[in-house]
């Protein structure tokens, strides 16, 4: 008897803080590890299999992520009851969004989408204790008119090869970004806030590792006077000469939204 598998996209988010990054590792907590512990408590009887849309890195948190469920032999009867007993299971730092069937054709790695990170952050005086698991606090000043200057650079196609680590013969260093800029913080708010915060919001179909943290470091080098607007233009040309080494703080990352093109 041929195997009847049902695919199913379901949209999460969670607080990293605490957490790992998204992969199953040993003897940590990890998104995925968690997922996978709650769905066996959820469907107890059910032969299954998730994949992520994405592998965020330990202590960054998502507003809005995804992974797809492969379930084998019997479908989810209802989806708000899946839904309803999959929250009721699920650590405290961790919700369930929506869950929606979809075919065997899609696959959540190679099917188009767009990704909207955005990082938050304030300088100068040190932040509220309560603030750490979300925003990256500078002791320093910054010039936030020079960083934006620089954040819009970004902008476009661009080789990335001085913005990431771990480079492979694969690795594809041109990538396009929709959006990137420094704004006044309006997304997220808390009584324990500063007066004034930051976002850099950056948007785009594919990040390499790192990527989006090494720009943001980038930027905080420009706001510090460690390095010049023009410097940022010529290092994503790929010149080896300015590979930048500055990994922003992973709390103040984001995933804000992962949008699946046609769906």
């Amino acid at each position: 008897m041929q195997r009847k598998r049902y695919y199913y996209l379901i949209k999460i988010q969670f607080l990293g803080y605490r957490l790992h990054g998204w992969q199953k590792q040993p003897d940590v907590k990890t998104v995925e590890g968690l997922v996978t512990k709650t769905l066996q408590w959820a469907m107890p009887d059910a032969k299954f299999k998730i994949l992520g849309s994405s592998r965020t890195d330990a202590m960054v948190s998502a507003q809005e992520s995804a992974f797809e469920l492969f379930l084998d032999n019997e479908p989810l009867e209802d989806l708000d009851d899946f839904l309803a007993v999959f929250n009721l299971n699920l650590p405290q730092d961790i919700r369930a969004l929506a869950v929606e069937e979809v075919d065997a054709k899609f696959n959540i790695i190679q099917h188009p989408k767009v990704k909207e990170y955005a990082y938050l952050f304030s300088y100068g005086k040190k932040n509220h204790p309560f603030c750490a698991p979300m925003m990256a606090n500078f002791i320093f000043d910054l010039n936030i008119e020079e960083m934006q200057k620089a954040a819009k650079l970004f902008e476009g196609t661009h080789n990335f090869r001085n913005y990431c680590v771990r480079v492979s013969e694969n690795s594809k260093f041109e990538r396009e970004i929709n959006k990137a800029e420094i704004a006044e913080n309006d997304l997220f708010s808390a009584s324990f806030f500063p007066k004034q915060t930051y976002v850099f919001h950056v948007h785009g179909e594919g990040f390499l590792r790192h990527q989006v943290r090494l720009m943001m470091g980038a930027l905080i080098q420009v706001g510090k006077g460690e390095l010049s607007v023009e410097q940022i233009q010529q290092s994503l040309t790929g010149t080896p000469d300015l590979q930048m080494d500055y990994i922003a703080p992973a709390s103040g990352l984001i995933l804000n939204k992962v949008g699946f093109k046609d769906l």
